[in-house]
């Protein structure tokens, strides 16, 4: 995510590195290096330019207190000037009304039917909502097919109407359908084209007019850079949408979007999608999106994916069976599985700290566990309970059994029992010290 622009403003801003105090002579050249990683990465040549003079201004008027060098004091005054840029605060959504109408938009591609399910997901889990998925497609053969499929992995009411080619109807129906089945949350996908036209425009505006959503979501494939923004602000015209979502931020994102779209429409950004899979939504947060362009990671949302999958009474079971030295491959298995369900491995590891630049060009593959998994698989029940009864002629077989290696098997036991000692140190006073650090950062 964002890794180009990332490594442009690193360089850029490396340039002060060694000076005793922020001059305009020398913050001259780090500040055109800055406004060239912004052009680079898809940003509107004004926005750009606006930014870093405003960084200037702000730059030349602090004095180098003395315990920061002017580097680290030039990547704070762009680390706030990035996070007002991108909307300053975190925008909730709308939801009240009964049923809530949350009514999407934007262009063919841009995900927004898989974006409607995720988004449903995240109501039905995180707020405790009643979702309906309303198909108002009318034009996409496999649009309704597509939502059906999405509402069955979510376990969601999906409404559609095949022989109904009126959007508006449908959309209205949904809604009364909404009403008899008790949800309290209608979210409607609307159709999309390649590209703006009026007919589009003509239709998403009058479905808006005849539901009168609480909340109106523009959704925008943040791969497309500066022609993401000019959608928005077409679409914002004639629609005077709520906020944006940003998806498929998992990708070769070059940053463009994330950056420009609140200061060209004026709305916020609430969501953003970073990955295929359902649970692969986040809040968006101007302070913590900074950060990662800036390489300075992100802990807390780290630490907040980790509680969503942490299982309190699933944790108990396991601490008794470390307290008793029961711990086995299936409890191995187990947190396994709680780490995927956190989402992209590299967008994890991009999280923490430093890790950003020490992953450039590495690919670390989402199925990287599978070999681990398929090990364990090959094991007998009786074997995953005890791993100490693994002995040579049972490895070979397991090596066998999973299509590896003698010596992945060794890894894995290896990887086992350091795993295993780390929990019995989390038992102790150093994982409350390192809990009550993880609560802190919140």
């Amino acid at each position: 995510m964002f890794d180009n622009l990332s490594e442009k403003l690193d360089k850029a801003l490396h340039n002060l590195k060694g000076h005793g105090k922020i001059t305009e002579i020398n913050i001259a050249e780090t500040l055109k290096e800055v406004r060239r990683a912004l052009l680079d990465a898809d940003v509107n040549f004004k926005i750009a330019k606006e930014f870093t003079n405003t960084v200037k201004e702000k730059a030349l008027g602090q004095n180098v207190l003395t315990t920061l060098q002017p580097g680290q004091l030039m990547v704070k005054i762009v680390k706030d000037e990035l996070t007002e840029l991108m909307g300053g605060d975190t925008e909730d959504i709308d939801l009240s009304g009964n049923p809530t109408v949350i009514l999407m938009s934007g262009l063919q591609g841009s995900g927004k039917t898989t974006f409607s399910g995720k988004l449903a997901n995240f109501l039905k889990k995180k707020k405790g909502k009643k979702p309906l998925l309303v198909a108002g497609d009318v034009y996409r053969p496999a649009a309704m097919d597509q939502l059906h499929i999405v509402g069955e992995q979510i376990g969601a009411d999906v409404y559609s109407d095949r022989e109904n080619k009126n959007p508006v109807a449908i959309a209205q129906d949904g809604i009364k359908k909404a009403k008899e089945l008790g949800c309290n949350v209608v979210i409607v996908d609307t159709a999309g084209r390649l590209a703006v036209d009026q007919q589009m425009m003509d239709e998403i505006s009058n479905i808006h007019k005849a539901v009168r959503p609480q909340e109106t979501l523009f959704v925008v494939d943040a791969m497309t850079g500066q022609d993401a923004v000019n959608t928005a602000k077409a679409f914002n015209d004639i629609l005077n949408f709520d906020g944006v979502i940003l998806t498929k931020l998992d990708g070769d994102t070059r940053g463009g979007a994330a950056i420009s779209i609140k200061s060209v429409v004026n709305k916020p950004i609430k969501f953003i999608g970073t990955g295929e899979k359902m649970e692969a939504i986040d809040v968006f947060h101007p302070s913590r999106m900074a950060d990662r362009i800036l390489g300075m990671g992100d802990v807390v949302s780290l630490v907040e994916r980790a509680q969503e999958q942490f299982d309190e009474e699933q944790a108990r079971k396991i601490q008794k069976k470390i307290a008793k030295n029961k711990f086995g491959f299936d409890d191995f298995l187990s947190q396994i599985q709680q780490i995927k369900k956190m989402g992209n491995m590299k967008d994890l590891m991009g999280m923490i700290p430093g890790m950003g630049k020490a992953l450039k060009g590495i690919d670390i593959d989402d199925d990287a566990f599978k070999h681990i998994e398929a090990m364990i698989h090959s094991m007998t029940p009786d074997e995953r309970s005890n791993p100490s009864k693994l002995n040579s002629s049972r490895k070979k077989r397991i090596a066998a059994g999973s299509g590896r290696s003698i010596q992945d098997v060794n890894q894995l036991l290896k990887q086992f029992d350091q795993m295993s000692k780390m929990m019995k140190m989390m038992q102790g006073g150093r994982g409350k010290q390192m809990m009550q650090m993880m609560q802190n950062m919140r």
